[in-house]
């Protein structure tokens, strides 16, 4: 995809956001917070990745969440946001969780 390069201390946050897991799994209790490798955890970007500071409003995702579930992310936006609560909600408690 296209997009900024992060900075430094946007590689940092998305690094610390990947080791927390899928946020929309923890939420509903489907894994415990740290529990998944981070390199099975995806970014996504909630608002594109091209304005400042846009890859600091990212959440950590897992395949079935981001991409490829049928209520995923991308897929299913409104379903997404039905079961797991909006990005913003999803993006604060992560927040919670990486600077804990």
């Amino acid at each position: 995809m296209k997009g900024r390069n992060p900075t430094v201390k946007e590689r940092e946050w998305m690094a610390r956001a990947r080791e927390v897991g899928c946020i929309a799994c923890i939420k509903s209790e489907r894994i415990i917070p740290f529990e998944v490798p981070p390199e099975y955890t995806a970014i996504h970007h909630i608002d594109g990745k091209t304005k400042p500071g846009a890859h600091f409003l990212t959440i950590p995702l897992c395949p079935d969440c981001h991409q490829t579930g049928k209520d995923s992310r991308h897929k299913n936006r409104v379903r997404f946001e039905e079961l797991n609560g909006s990005e913003e909600s999803l993006l604060d408690l992560t927040k919670e969780y990486a600077n804990a």
